[in-house]
């Protein structure tokens, strides 16, 4: 991604909030969130978006397109939809990169149009974000001492081990980032 890109991220769960932030120390300059969950949205702007697309409103790609004036250089899919994966691509401008990050469920096939193809946009995936571990964490951990990393913030309570069933339920209802278990007596 190069400084002054516009960026698009569907999904402001841990994944998508990260996908944002790395998009801000990439030097975007127009960082939209997609998401349904108002908190969710609010939470995305202290990681970097400048903008904030509520999903629930439905025709999402149709919205990035004309609030950018032709699409996005990059999008980012983080919640593993179908619908988000194809609205991924739909609202890239010509040369632009999708990339789905969410885990789409097995045997669910996404449809895009040929004709598309024809404007030079691209889809890809990622596994583990992509990462070279060798290259990668070192610049991660300078990021996170300069305060640039947010990784503190990604974390919205910690939960006991017999509490894990609660946390799923947190998970399910939104409203929170990450929660994170901890091992007593570890």
């Amino acid at each position: 991604m190069e400084p002054g890109s516009t960026v698009a991220v569907l999904g402001c769960g841990g994944i998508g909030l990260s996908a944002i932030n790395a998009a801000q120390i990439a030097g975007a300059v127009r960082i939209i969130a997609i998401d349904i969950d108002r908190s969710k949205l609010e939470l995305a702007r202290r990681f970097g978006a400048t903008d904030l697309l509520d999903a629930s409103q439905g025709e999402v790609a149709a919205r990035v397109v004309e609030l950018t004036q032709g699409g996005v250089m990059y999008s980012f899919e983080a919640i593993g939809l179908k619908q988000t994966a194809e609205d991924a691509f739909a609202m890239l401008r010509p040369g632009g990169v999708a990339t789905v990050l969410g885990m789409i469920p097995f045997g669910t096939k996404i449809e895009l149009h040929g004709f598309d193809f024809l404007r030079e946009r691209r889809i890809q995936g990622s596994l583990l974000g992509s990462n070279r571990f060798r290259t990668d964490m070192p610049r991660l951990i300078d990021f996170y001492r300069q305060g640039r990393l947010h990784l503190d913030e990604l974390v919205s309570g910690h939960l006991a081990l017999e509490q894990i069933n609660e946390g799923m339920a947190m998970l399910k209802q939104g409203g929170i980032a990450r929660n994170v278990i901890v091992f007593e007596g570890v």
